[in-house]
């Protein structure tokens, strides 16, 4: 009877193992889901022209998705996840800069346009001498 329980006893142990194991991984997947989720902010940024507008703050999430995706392949789960998100932020602040780099380049131009209207207009205006 003994040998029996000792079997029993080493037979749940190892499905506690198992089990345990197979619960670790499930709550630390690997961050393949953020790292696409930098990327395609990464194409967001670019094609908002962050690569003229904020190439600071392009250099920077592209060094930190180059580094996430190494240490995704080197199954270091944590350091992967934190700088997929910092390369995720970093991009959506290029993606904004540029943006708001944009608008203020076409509202300068709006500006450069009217006051030439504007003059153009006030000659128009004036009697022939």
């Amino acid at each position: 009877m003994p040998s029996r329980l000792s079997q029993l006893t080493r037979g749940a142990s190892l499905c506690a193992a198992i089990i345990i194991s197979v619960a670790g991984c499930a709550t630390t997947p690997v961050p393949n889901e953020k790292i696409a989720v930098a990327k395609s902010s990464l194409q967001r940024a670019e094609q908002a022209g962050a690569q003229e507008f904020a190439p600071v703050e392009m250099a920077s999430a592209r060094d930190k998705l180059a580094r996430a995706e190494k240490a995704a392949a080197d199954h270091e789960v944590q350091p992967a996840t934190q700088l997929a998100e910092q390369a995720n932020a970093d991009a959506q602040l290029a993606e904004a800069t540029a943006q708001q780099k944009r608008a203020r380049k076409a509202a300068m131009e709006q500006d450069a346009n009217l006051q030439a209207l504007r003059q153009e207009s006030q000659r128009s205006s004036q009697p022939n001498q």
